[in-house]
């Protein structure tokens, strides 16, 4: 076979995506960025090409990366600008900075390719076929683009796949939520109704009063217990809804100058039924001149209330719950709760502030896998830190960080 006919058209004029339409065998993809390097050695190649157009015919093809990647990743390039011989195969890569001499070196050897493929093609089959068997070949351009289609496909397979796993995992936690927070409701609604069950059937509506049998003390712990149960309720509540929209969504805070210290010993005063029932020790150590911190106070409140709780919760009978705080530095307040727990294994320390995370040991218990996960993302919010030690009785030491009130 001869050398083929000349080619009529200007390659580098040749779009993105639009392809010369010739009968030439030899088809080429040259891959570059948008670089000013890149651009320079592009210019240095299709010289050189325009040189080689005036006696071989050839398909080219310009694809810039950076608005297709997907081509890319199909022909696992990792450098541009790249020259790939995709037609006669084998295919061929050539890349670097010297793209110009390999291919001044490749050259002969791919035109011998692709009179040997001709030449192959025309003893083995008639006329019609074999004008058929080069027509398939002159696809593998065009088979390029369907390949970069089958791997946008593939990509968007994958994305949607893991967007329902997690639509099922968050309908399967929402479904779990409810149930746990339908059960763990009836206890505060039960107290409520104890303690108003009481009040009214003490209630003398005639005189206005109560009966003498409800002396004042008992009148005022009564409405105490009440309003305590009604505030538990609202903080599991609190607690799910932002977790309700997702882990992705940012915690909506409303900072202002705020007393950590005051807000924790007001807290233990309402969890002290809790701590009480399992005479358990509580330690504090919260200096009176401990600085304000710039925070949104039921935020706060919800990481003290979910750090007090699990302290509580895992802390054994007669155990010790200590809580401290000091001015870190001069724009970080710390703030520390330690139990005499079991602890947090050392592997699982970062882990337990993931959303629905739970312990083994845990997870035969009652409870919703999103307290440390909403800790963690509170405080973030604040543009502070929150971490996981062991105290020196192995139990758990919490630590959390938060900005200090500008004077």
């Amino acid at each position: 076979m001869g050398l083929l006919p000349v080619l009529k058209h200007d390659y580098m004029l040749v779009s993105q995506n639009q392809l010369i339409d010739s009968d030439a065998v030899l088809q080429l993809l040259l891959f570059v960025d948008g670089r000013p390097k890149s651009k320079q050695q592009k210019q240095q190649i299709l010289s050189y090409l325009k040189e080689l157009q005036a006696e071989y015919q050839f398909e080219l093809q310009i694809i810039d990366v950076e608005q297709q990647p997907y081509l890319a990743e199909h022909f696992k390039l990792i450098a541009t600008p790249a020259l790939i011989k995709i037609h006669p195969e084998p295919r061929q890569v050539l890349a670097g900075s010297n793209i110009v001499a390999q291919l001044k070196n490749w050259w002969p050897r791919w035109l011998s390719a692709v009179d040997a493929y001709i030449e192959i093609q025309s003893s083995l089959h008639e006329d019609v076929e074999d004008n058929n068997r080069l027509s398939k070949s002159k696809s593998s351009i065009r088979s390029v683009d369907v390949s970069t289609e089958l791997i946008k496909l593939s990509d968007e397979v994958f994305r949607l796949r893991q967007e329902k796993e997690k639509l099922q995992e968050q309908l399967k936690f929402k479904d779990r939520a409810i149930a746990m927070l339908a059960h763990d409701l009836r206890n505060p609604l039960t107290s409520i109704g104890i303690a108003m069950e009481t009040l009214q059937s003490n209630y003398n509506v005639a005189k206005g009063e109560f009966y003498p049998r409800l002396t004042p003390t008992i009148t005022v712990n009564l409405f105490k217990q009440a309003r305590s149960q009604t505030k538990v309720m609202d903080r599991m509540i609190a607690d799910l809804l932002p977790m309700g929209h997702g882990s992705d969504k940012e915690i909506l805070i409303i900072p202002q100058k705020m007393e950590l210290g005051k807000l924790c010993l007001d807290l233990l005063e309402e969890l002290r039924d809790q701590y009480t029932a399992k005479s358990l020790n509580i330690e504090q150590d919260i200096p009176n001149d401990l600085p304000c911190v710039y925070g949104d106070p039921e935020r706060i409140r919800q990481v003290l209330v979910n750090l007090l709780d699990n302290a509580i919760k895992y802390t054994p009978s007669g155990g010790t719950i200590s809580i401290s705080g000091f001015h870190r530095t001069t724009q970080k307040v710390q703030f520390s709760i330690s139990d005499t727990g079991p602890g947090i294994p050392e592997e699982n320390r970062e882990r337990i502030f993931e959303n629905h995370f739970r312990l083994k040991r845990d997870e035969a218990t009652q409870g919703y896998g999103i307290g440390l996960c909403l800790c963690q993302r509170v405080i973030r919010a604040h543009y502070g830190q929150i971490w996981v030690d062991s105290n020196s009785n192995n139990g758990a030491l919490f630590h959390f960080t938060l900005p200090v009130y500008p004077n």
